[in-house]
């Protein structure tokens, strides 16, 4: 397997620089405090100034910015990772990569795939790592699935259902996430990258031909009528707007005849419901929905339920930190790499276009 492009050797202990300092960025922060003892939280950049300074020191860290281009030009490190709304993705990536550093960029890889492809096409150029926050992928069970795939048991696949309903999980209601010019759009771009990268990595099924899709925005257009129980990044902000798609779904073709269904929403009056569900000619499988891992298949001329057992105690997050490190010292392979998220984004431009346009739509 392909190694991670290390320029040069690496520091005995590395040092990143985070930017944007909200949940996501502090949970990364704790995954590399408590999981990667030869790496560092150098600095740190919030455009917020209390929350800056409240967070830079629980983290312990004494260099602190305001502005991200100060960060990545100040020197001293070897990485950053991007935690910023997703307008702000490319910017920062770019700016780290063209001041020679290796980038960790959360999901979505970017607002389309025209600037995810600039940012892949930079780290080439500059030999930088820059992997992306799929943590899903370092989930136990999904590994354990995953290398079932790979050993030929669930033999050709042909059909992938992922569903991830919210009822009512709009975030930060009159927010960035609810508009569309920082955020891309709603629940597709935001929790339906997760899954739609999952199914593609499970099944190494990275190049889809066409889509079928609709995506809906009902609930946000009225926003004072929103009835939820909690939000999270609320409370909601009435003088903003909601124009991004609150619950999607979408046909996938690929090359093999096989077939992807999506369905995906923020808010719907449907339960809650979350799931990836591979169906192989040789067995089956349903995972991420927090039931036991239970393979469907036959043996012995009977059909059987097969229950693995695994270590379910792994924390996704420090799993991931730990890969990133590797990554940068040429050790592991990313675990989400800029051509993958290449594709995802692709996958996700392509189902608000074919919604757009009311039709089916080939895929590159």
């Amino acid at each position: 397997m392909r190694r991670a492009p290390a320029a040069g050797p690496m520091p005995q202990k590395l040092r990143y620089g985070i930017v944007g300092l909200g949940w996501i960025g502090m949970v990364h922060a704790e995954a590399i405090q408590t999981a990667v003892p030869d790496a560092e939280i150098a600095a740190v950049c919030d455009i917020q100034p209390e929350r800056l300074a409240e967070r830079a020191t629980k983290l312990g860290v004494a260099r602190r910015y305001e502005d991200f281009r100060k960060l990545v030009r100040s020197g001293g490190l070897d990485a950053v990772y991007v935690c910023v709304p997703n307008h702000l993705h490319r910017e920062v990536a770019l700016a780290a990569l063209e001041a020679g550093l290796h980038v960790f960029c959360e999901k979505p890889m970017a607002m389309n795939a025209a600037q995810a492809r600039e940012m892949g096409g930079a780290a080439a150029r500059a030999k930088k790592v820059l992997q992306l926050g799929m943590m899903s992928r370092q989930r136990p069970e999904c590994r354990l699935v995953r290398s079932y795939i790979e050993e030929g048991f669930f033999g050709t696949i042909y059909r992938v259902n992922v569903v991830l309903r919210r009822r009512r999980g709009v975030p930060g209601l009159g927010g960035w996430f609810t508009t569309k010019e920082k955020s891309g759009g709603g629940c597709l771009i935001d929790i339906g990258v997760h899954f739609l990268d999952l199914a593609l990595w499970l099944t190494d099924k990275w190049a889809p031909t066409s889509v079928s899709a609709a995506d809906y925005q009902v609930f946000g257009r009225r926003m004072r009528d929103y009835r939820f129980v909690d939000m999270w990044a609320g409370p909601p902000d009435y003088s903003g707007v909601c124009d991004v798609d609150d619950s999607a779904s979408a046909f996938v073709r690929f090359p093999d005849r096989a077939t992807m269904s999506l369905d995906v929403s923020w808010a719907l009056n449907a339960r809650d419901e979350t799931y990836i569900e591979i169906l192989g000619e040789k067995a089956g499988v349903r995972l991420m929905d927090d039931g036991a891992l239970t393979l469907l298949t036959e043996m012995d001329g009977r059909l059987v339920d097969v229950v693995p057992q695994y270590a379910k105690d792994a924390k996704p997050y420090h799993a991931q930190a730990r890969n990133f490190a590797a990554a940068l010292r040429g050790t592991e392979q990313p675990a989400a790499t800029a051509e993958q998220g290449v594709a995802v984004m692709e996958l996700v431009d392509a189902i608000y276009r074919s919604s757009a346009e009311g039709r089916e739509v080939a895929i590159r």
